[in-house]
């Protein structure tokens, strides 16, 4: 894996801005997909439901597995590691608690809100990204590894207390959560699997890349569809309010505090371009997927993810002017 602290050779600073907006471009068009099957009758009325229940406990599993078990355990880049994992605590906190506090979210939707937040889409955006800005992805692997082992399993261990109808946190239950829930499983067996050396049979390596490979599109066109049935003109001005806060924390906080942190980790200038680079990544569309998973917060996560991810080009643009 290759240092981020190392030079990085980056195109042009005319040649980035145009790969930024092209990284973005199918984003956008696999939304309005599915947002126009949706309004046009052609997939029927559960298929946001459908699609997002075949994306979490398939194609994404698959796409997580193949993903980590690839994915070298080894040279890790302590500080800049350090410097994105404080801005997404920061922010992802912050969001969890401000749900509370400012909005009177319930306990079920507080971690969605939190996700909404802080959780940064490292793959389909974030590969194309780093390889025009940064470089190389060897930073984005392991922001990948945080988010998966550290904090998804943190929002789902809390989703699935809150779908508890108890509420209580019971021992064996989140005990029992890595074999119940298809993401963790699939991360912890990714994992075990690089650790281990152990390489899977070609026949069953390539069935689950081809399942892997509709984790992405079917994960957007669910987001689109989802989006006519929640349509934002229907939004309230509370939920408007709450939209702009997560845009606020997600696109301008997290990657200020990144740089806030870089700085006092004595980051070098390539490392603290790949932190900040980073943390300013819109939302993750897994954060539509889990909500839509355990029912929770719907609508401010597909409005989130949509949201962010149109005006995160902004954000990466001025980070790749001004540090890189």
């Amino acid at each position: 894996m290759v240092n981020p602290a190392a030079r990085l050779a980056r195109p042009p600073a005319g040649d980035a801005r145009m790969s930024l907006v092209s990284a973005f471009v199918p984003i956008w068009i696999l939304t309005a997909v599915g947002y126009a099957a949706c309004r046009w009758g052609l997939l029927g009325e559960a298929a946001a439901s459908v699609l997002g229940r075949f994306v979490f406990h398939l194609a994404m599993p698959s796409a997580l597995f193949l993903a980590l078990s690839r994915m070298p355990l080894s040279g890790f880049a302590g500080r800049p590691l350090l410097a994105f994992g404080v801005s997404t605590a920061a922010v992802v906190g912050f969001g969890w608690v401000g749900a509370s506090w400012l909005f009177g979210r319930r306990p079920g939707e507080r971690p969605i809100w939190g996700m909404a937040a802080g959780y940064v889409n490292s793959a389909n955006l974030g590969i194309p990204i780093a390889t025009q800005v940064l470089g190389n992805v060897s930073f984005l692997a392991e922001v990948v590894l945080l988010q998966v082992l550290v904090v998804a399993p943190v929002i789902l261990v809390a989703l699935d207390r809150h779908s508890d109808p108890t509420g209580r946190i019971r021992v064996g239950r989140i005990a029992s959560l890595p074999v119940r829930n298809p993401v963790i499983l699939a991360s912890l067996l990714g994992v075990a699997c690089s650790a281990t050396g152990l390489h899977l049979p070609s026949t069953v390596g390539a069935s689950l890349t081809l399942l892997s490979g509709a984790a992405v599109p079917a994960a957007l066109v669910a987001l689109g569809a989802s989006m006519h049935r929640t349509a934002p003109s229907r939004a309230e001005p509370g939920e408007l309010g709450e939209l702009a806060v997560i845009t606020a924390l997600k696109l301008v906080a997290q990657p200020v505090i990144a740089y806030a942190a870089g700085l006092a980790l004595h980051l070098s200038a390539p490392q603290l371009l790949a932190v900040v680079v980073c943390a300013g990544l819109p939302t993750a569309q897994n954060t539509f997927i889990f909500s839509q998973e355990y029912g929770v917060g719907e609508a401010v996560a597909n409005r989130a993810v949509v949201v962010t991810t149109t005006l995160s080009l902004a954000t990466l643009a001025a980070a790749a002017a001004l540090l890189g």
